[in-house]
């Protein structure tokens, strides 16, 4: 008799359990759709990355307030490495370095802190130099899963703050261009300009 009660207690908890997996799964897409998106029009065909202001909040401000700004539109990627990333944002099609704001805190471990994704493809994080509180408005795809740029206990690394949600093979494309020297660069400039149109912020 003592134990009568526990078959109805242990369905109520199950059902609980199964309530609030249901909640948890309807919220997630909800919370997906916040996100913020980009939308970048190429030399080489369109794609759309997804932001993540949940894991890199100050990441996310800084690259949007750029692309309100217009900043990316007629910038070109200048760096592009197949099997690993390729890097663009900062220089028009004559190889002009635009002016940018000053630079930004890095977030790299906090943003893996708050669960967000590592550097693996399609990922976007921001290029810097050696100071991880140097990046401006120059940013990076991962082409190639790139665990060595991960924040640790032993290096920042570099925080992603967004992925590319369509248009995976116009990234594709852009990685597997020729490539050579070009403008103050020694290597790793694609022959034939690959131009960023424009990028624009779509939701």
């Amino acid at each position: 008799m003592k134990f009568s009660g526990f078959p109805v207690a242990r369905r109520a908890l199950m059902a609980l359990a199964v309530a609030g997996l249901v909640a948890s799964q309807a919220l997630a897409p909800a919370q997906a759709a916040d996100n913020p998106k980009v939308q970048f029009n190429t030399s080489a065909g369109n794609f759309v990355v997804e932001l993540y202001p949940d894991k890199a909040p100050k990441t996310v401000a800084n690259f949007l307030q750029y692309v309100k700004d217009k900043h990316y539109d007629g910038t070109i990627f200048h760096r592009v490495i197949n099997n690993f990333m390729i890097q663009g944002g900062g220089y028009d099609a004559k190889y002009v370095e635009k002016p940018t704001r000053a630079p930004i805190v890095h977030e790299g471990r906090e943003a893996l802190a708050r669960g967000g994704p590592r550097n693996v493809v399609g990922t976007l994080a921001m290029a810097r130099t050696s100071d991880p509180n140097s990046a401006t408005a120059q940013f990076f795809i991962n082409v190639h899963d790139n665990a060595f740029l991960d924040a640790s206990s032993q290096s920042p690394g570099y925080a992603v703050f967004g992925k590319v949600v369509s248009g995976m093979d116009v990234v594709d494309k852009i990685k597997s261009v020729p490539t050579g020297p070009g403008g103050p660069f020694p290597s790793d400039v694609p022959k034939t300009p690959v131009i960023i149109n424009s990028a624009t912020l779509v939701k």
